[in-house]
């Protein structure tokens, strides 16, 4: 018998619309590009060349519309792994649950996730203003591992090879990996340096930055630039792709991430204006998706 979800669990609002994302299920496209940054979901949707639907609440800005007739939805997360659990589940339930029943839908909607963001190199020879697409990612966040299909979903050889290589430390959430979806590798991110992605669940600390508090385990981070897995090196922190990767495959879905390097963490280096090369590679995405 189909579950049916429960008003706790599924909350939707008096419209009809999902709880966080504020939007209605008829209101998305199969092609979602996903941002942190709610003033970036504008600044692609300017190359749109209509917008039909709208929502905001929060940190969570949506507009979708066309860009060469095909419909896109451009949505923002926000910061951190948590908003994607928010925002990847609140985007399947749109896609797969049938509001009026409660109940999954007969036919599984597929969705394709791109992830368009910015980040900051651990490799010396990345240098600010390059793209790395996430061939692998490392979530040091632990959020995969409260969802039971994560040994089916994850890498574990990478796992095991990055726990022995870094002496990972215990008290340390358990770290997960997870390779991006092939299709939209050769789609998206041919032409970009590929790479192991790391996701951090903090900005500071956990990516080895230190200002007036202290780091636990310094040496860690000395480690992660010689980190390697067949032909790939941990080549950039962010901090999202993770669970974007873990809960796609989870749920059926697809995902890529595309990173513009903004900083190199080796060499001290930081780009202090990237509109351009950022609107460079938003119009390099949405091409690929339109002839997808």
């Amino acid at each position: 018998m189909n579950k049916v979800f429960e008003s706790s669990e599924l909350i939707v609002n008096p419209d009809n619309s999902v709880f966080h994302l504020h939007l209605k299920p008829h209101e998305i496209a199969d092609d979602i590009i996903l941002v942190g940054d709610p003033q970036r979901v504008n600044l692609i949707a300017s190359f749109f060349q209509e917008k039909n639907y709208k929502a905001s609440n929060r940190e969570f800005y949506a507009i979708t519309g066309k860009f060469n007739d095909k419909p896109i939805t451009v949505v923002s997360t926000g910061i951190g792994t948590d908003n994607i659990d928010i925002v990847l589940n609140e985007l399947d339930a749109l896609a797969n649950i049938d509001f009026s029943t409660r109940q999954t839908k007969k036919e599984h909607r597929k969705l394709r996730f791109i992830r368009v963001g910015t980040s900051g190199a651990i490799q010396p020879d990345l240098k600010p203003g390059s793209i790395v697409a996430s061939q692998y990612v490392i979530g040091f966040d632990g959020l995969l591992n409260f969802y039971k299909k994560r040994n089916q979903v994850c890498q574990t050889d990478l796992e095991n090879s990055f726990v022995k290589q870094t002496s990972w430390p215990e008290v340390f959430p358990a770290p997960y990996c997870v390779q991006a979806d092939q299709s939209l590798m050769n789609r998206t991110g041919n032409d970009y340096i590929k790479g192991i992605t790391i996701s951090a669940n903090g900005f500071y600390g956990p990516q080895g930055r230190e200002l007036r508090a202290e780091l636990a385990y310094p040496d860690l981070f000395v480690k992660l630039p010689s980190v390697s897995f067949k032909e790939f090196r941990i080549t950039n922190f962010e901090m999202e792709c993770s669970a974007l990767y873990g809960l796609s495959k989870i749920l059926g879905h697809k995902a890529l991430t595309v990173c513009l390097i903004i900083a190199n963490r080796s060499l001290k280096t930081y780009i202090g204006d990237y509109s351009k090369l950022m609107k460079s590679l938003i119009k390099d995405v949405l091409i690929s998706i339109s002839y997808g």
